[in-house]
C-alpha cells in the first residue's frame, strides 16, 4: 500500500530531520551523515545561516546556482518521512547522479521510497536526462537497497572492489531514462553529443 504523501521541495528548515533520517536509518556512518549535512548547507545560502531559527525564508530554496536538487517526502501532517539528493554528473551528457536517498525506518516498506524514487525520475526526464547513477555498498546490510533499485529498473553497470573499505564494495546502479534511439536523435539533431 502506498501511503498518502506529499511530494515537494525541502529548504533549510528540514536540516535537523535530514540528519535525524539519516541516523534513524543505522545504514550510514557519522562521517557518511556529515558529507550529506555539508552537501545540504553547501545548497542552501552556502551554508551561511542555514542553522539560524529566525532563516530569512527567501534563502529557504535551493539556489538556481546549486547543482544539488532536494526533495521531500511529507505525510499528511506535513512531517519530512525522507528526502532525495540527485544533480547533474558534472562532464556528462545529461547524466545525473543519485546522491541520496532515504526514509525514515516508521515509512519505510510501504512506498514511500517508491514515491521518492518516481518523483525524482520524473523531474529528471522534465530535464531531457539521459542516464541516472546510484552508487551503494555491496555489504550484506545494503541488500534491500540493491533489491530496491533492481526492482525498480535500475541494473548492475559496475563494481568497484573494495572500494570504501575491505570487503565493502562500491555496486554502481544505472537506469536509461531514454531509449539509446532517443539519444541516437538527440545526437543528429544537436552535433555530437559529449562523451
Amino acid at each position: 500500500m502506498t501511503p498518502a504523501l506529499r511530494v515537494g521541495d525541502i529548504d533549510v528548515t528540514h536540516r535537523d530531520r535530514i540528519a535525524a533520517i539519516l541516523r534513524a536509518t543505522a545504514m550510514f556512518r557519522d562521517d557518511e551523515v556529515d558529507v550529506a549535512l555539508e552537501l545540504f548547507d553547501s545548497s542552501f545560502d552556502g551554508g551561511a545561516g542555514v542553522h539560524a531559527a529566525n532563516a530569512d525564508s527567501s534563502m529557504n530554496h535551493s539556489p538556481a546556482s546549486s547543482d544539488y536538487f532536494f526533495l521531500g517526502a511529507f505525510t499528511l501532517e506535513d512531517e519530512l518521512a525522507g528526502f532525495a539528493c540527485y544533480g547533474p554528473t558534472p562532464g556528462t551528457d545529461r547524466t545525473f547522479d543519485l546522491y541520496w536517498i532515504a526514509v525514515d525506518p516508521a515509512a519505510q516498506g510501504a512506498g514511500s521510497g517508491t514515491v521518492l524514487l518516481s518523483e525524482v525520475e520524473r523531474r529528471l526526464k522534465g530535464l531531457n536526462a539521459r542516464l541516472v547513477v546510484v552508487e551503494t555498498s555491496s555489504r550484506s546490510d545494503y541488500v534491500g537497497t540493491r533489491g530496491f533499485y533492481m526492482h525498480r529498473g535500475y541494473v548492475e553497470a559496475a563494481v568497484a572492489r573494495e572500494f570504501y573499505a575491505p570487503s565493502d564494495d562500491r555496486i554502481t546502479f544505472t537506469k536509461r531514462l531514454q531509449s539509446r534511439a532517443s539519444a541516437r536523435n538527440e545526437r543528429g539533431a544537436h552535433g555530437v553529443m559529449a562523451q
